[in-house]
Order: C-alpha cells, then structure tokens, then sequence
C-alpha cells in the first residue's frame, strides 16, 4: 500500500524553532515539505530579537534540539547571535534548507472540502495548496507596542526591543526604557555604559533570580552535554506542581528571595519599589545577574508608573514626572494571545478561526481545533510550559503530527477534524486545573485574559504532556477517506 500512496503535502508556516522542528522531522519521515517564512531568513524570534544583551533565559543544553545536540555552548545562557547561527547550521546539517520559501507572508488560508485541501494564499500574490498545515507562528511573533498620547510628536528615535534600530548612537543620550519584563532586563545593562542617564518605567516588579556563574567550568563532552540537559530538565520539572497545583508552597521561595534581596539592595525606597508583592511565578520568572545592580547606579533612575503621555523630549508618567529622553526604548513583549495573527483562516462552511477565538483562543492538546481540518498549531494554546523548555514541548507536539503523516502512508489519503465534545473537554479540563494555579491569584500578566482566562501557560508537568502526545487516539477525531488521490483512496472510499 506504501508504494501506491503518494506522500502528504505539508505547509509549514514560519521558519523559526516550531516550524523547523516539524519541517526537520516531517522530511525525515518522507513527507512533502515546504516551509512559508515571511521574513528573509530562518530563525524566528532569534533572528527577529537582536537587540543588545539579547539571550535565552533556559539553561543552553535544555534550549536546543534533542536530535541536533550541541555540547560546546559558549555560556550556559547562550546570546542571541550563538542561537541563530546554531538554528542555521542545523538546518543546513540536516538538509531542509531548499524546503525553505522566504519572503512568504500568509494573509489567508481556506478549506476546500471538495478538494480536502488548504489553499494558501501570501501576501506577495503567490498562492499554494497543501494536504495538512502545520501553524508555528510562535507566541513571540507580533510586538505589543502601547498606544501612549502624543507618540507622535516625540522628536527622537523611538522603537520596540523587536526592532532594534542599530543605527541610532545610544552615546550620551537620555534614554528612557519602557517596561521592566525580559527583554528590558537584557538590554538595560547592556546599553548604560552608552548612555547618558537611563531611565526604566515599570509598571509592576517581578521575581528576579540570579543566574549564576555564566561561563562553563570546562567544555562539556557530548555525553556531559546529555546529562546537563537531563538534569535540568528534572530540577525544573519537580518544582512545576508548586507553580500549577499548590501555589502555597512558593512560599518557601517568596522568603529566600526576599532575604536575597534586602541584603543586594540597601537603599529603603529602592527595596520598596522593586519587591514584588504578588505571588512567586504569577507573573513570569525572570533571570539575571546585573539587575538589581544597575539600578543601584547614579545614572539609573528607576519610575514606579504608568506613561501617561509623550512630549517632544520627555516622558510623561501618571503622576506628573516628566523624564527627559532622546531615546525611547518599548521592552513591552508581545502579542502572546494572537497565534495565528493577520491570517484570515476559513474551516468547514467557511467558518473563520477569528470568531471561534474571538473570547478565549483554545486548540485540543494545543494543536488541533474542531471545523479546522488537516490544521496542527506549534506552541499553540496552553503549550508554553511552566517551568520548563518549550523546545521539549515542540518536539512532543511534531511527533504527533508525524503520526498523522505515517497513517496517511499506511491508509491513504484522509482529511482529520477533532470531534468538537472533545475539544471542549479538553479545555474544561484546562479551565478547572489553571484555577487552581499560581497565574489566577491576582497579578496582571501575559498568561491570562482580562477575563482570567489561561490561554498560554500548560498547566501539569511537561512529562504529561510527552505522555498524552505520544500517540494520537484517533477516536477523538472525524477521520474522513479523500477519494480519487490514489487507488487505496479509492478502493476505501468504495
């Protein structure tokens, strides 16, 4: 039967770790790959994120592929520029990149249920049509920059993280830095030796954990390597139930954090603006070495606020300081919740993947959504694990896929639709285990909608989630034969 199927056409949209990881792993199987990247090059968020003091915040062995190990990371936090240049030496180690179409930006994709197909149509007037779409369009995709009053008048160069501006000399300037999350705490040590003063306005403070030494004790051998990964996936993993199951006992950690703290930071009214007051991991943990003293420095002002307005040569916060910039920097993340954003995807009957997410985005196991057949979503709904690396995720998500792939080559041509009882389920069950986490006990975060939703974080340990994707049980979907493409298709359909 193998010899008389031919092998299903999978899009790939977008090139950065999810896409690559199910375009590397889809052609190993034999599958038919062409992955849709709408910059100009692979890499994703590494490649978008350039910023100054841009790394990962996982530890290096546990940020990579299990299947393209790399033992010789430079620093156990590895930069930006390491991580780029291993995304693309893996993909041209393990030859996908011809499968690779840059400069393809996915504006619509419809279900033709005459054809059991996805036609794609991009926004350079080109079109294709595909047997399964596989949606890795990340979370940290479209940056989030605030409306602010009088943005617009502002006389200086303004710009988010996302889109660093390497042209503009940081050099004695008055640089104000908007937001106090992740890519904040990179580039701001990284840039005041620039600067003439920094200043950061930052709407809420959050967990901030010394990372440790950075440089490796001695270069790791490749089966160091494997224990290190394996050891640090463990740690994280035995202290995920106190972040989704007994909130209580953070606790323990909310003290030692505290003591830590109030001994690095002297200064009573610095200590009082930079102690959180929310529970530990609410909002997202965050990691570094230099924080906590760069805020100590007479040229680092740190504002307790809300920007309320943009002058031609100030920041304006709630209160009335006004704080002088030549130089406004937007570390304020991304649009976590829009997964498939800008993309017009029509269903079954036409129905529109905007109105089925229009109150609360969801996808079965995070992958599969009911009306959207043939569509797998990478780092999708509830997929960004708690405590943990996502890649381990992403690579529990593509073997699933790769099932489907192999039932195609075994059966023949199929079209599969999640039943809708199940997806809905699924998604109570989500609802009733993220209530009792840590992210639902009062803080504003990213995880969460304004309605309290969790629409990002995996509420369990990661382990559960490689053991609930090890297989698909079909039974949850419509498994549907597709005639006239071969004659095991159609002696099935008979």
């Amino acid at each position: 039967m193998d010899d008389e199927v031919s092998p299903p056409r999978f899009a790939v949209i977008g090139a950065g770790f999810a896409g690559l990881t199910a375009a590397i792993k889809l052609v190993q199987d034999g599958a038919e790959v062409t992955v849709y990247e709408r910059s100009e090059g692979v890499g994703g968020v590494w490649r978008a994120n350039h910023y100054p003091g841009a790394a990962c915040d996982v530890p290096s062995f546990l940020y990579s592929w299990s299947f393209a190990a790399k033992h010789d990371w430079s620093r156990r936090f590895a930069p930006q520029a390491e991580i780029l240049e291993y995304i693309e030496r893996t993909v041209d180690e393990l030859g996908v990149r011809d499968r690779i179409r840059t400069g393809h930006d996915l504006r619509a994709m419809t279900w033709d249920v005459e054809a059991s197909q996805w036609n794609l149509d991009f926004a350079n007037g080109l079109s294709a049509t595909a047997d399964f779409v596989v949606a890795a369009l990340g979370q940290m995709s479209v940056p989030a920059v605030p409306s602010i009053p009088g943005a617009e008048r502002f006389e200086g160069a303004a710009f988010h993280t996302a889109d660093w501006q390497h042209d503009v000399d940081l050099a004695e300037r008055d640089v104000v830095v908007i937001g106090a999350g992740a890519s904040a705490l990179q580039v701001a040590p990284a840039i005041a030796d620039q600067v003439r003063t920094l200043s950061i306005v930052q709407r809420s403070p959050g967990y901030v954990l010394a990372k440790g030494t950075e440089e490796h004790d001695r270069l790791p051998t490749p089966l160091g390597s494997r224990v290190a990964r394996f050891a640090a996936y463990w740690s994280k993993e035995l202290k995920t139930p106190r972040l989704v199951r007994w909130p209580g006992l953070v606790a323990r950690a909310e003290a030692a954090f505290r003591r830590e703290l109030r001994a690095e930071v002297a200064d009573p009214v610095l200590l009082k603006m930079v102690e959180p007051d929310d529970r530990y991991g609410c909002k997202r943990i965050l990691v570094s070495n230099d924080w906590y003293r760069l805020l100590q420095r007479p040229d680092v002002h740190l504002y307790d606020g809300v920007v309320a307005e943009i002058r031609s040569r100030y920041v304006v916060l709630r209160d009335g300081s006004e704080v002088p910039a030549d130089v406004i920097i937007y570390g304020t993340g991304f649009h976590a919740s829009s997964f498939l954003n800008g993309i017009d995807v029509r269903g079954v009957g036409g129905r529109m993947l905007e109105a089925a997410w229009r109150r609360t985005p969801s996808a079965y196991l995070g992958m599969t959504v009911a009306g959207m057949p043939n569509l797998f979503l990478m780092y999708g709904p509830n997929t960004n694990p708690a405590w943990n690396s996502v890649l381990v995720m992403l690579e529990c998500q593509v073997r699933y896929i790769v099932s489907a792939a192999r039932r195609w080559r075994r059966r023949g041509a199929f079209s599969m639709e999640v039943n809708p009882e199940v997806a809905q389920r699924f998604a109570d069950q989500l609802r009733t285990r993220s209530a009792r986490s840590v992210w639902v006990t009062g803080c504003q975060n990213w995880f969460t909608t304004a309605d309290g939703s969790n629409t990002q974080n995996w509420p369990a340990l990661v382990t559960e989630y490689w053991l609930r994707t090890r297989r698909i049980r079909w039974s949850d979907y419509t498994i549907r034969a597709r005639a006239g493409l071969s004659r095991v298709a159609e002696r099935l359909s008979r």
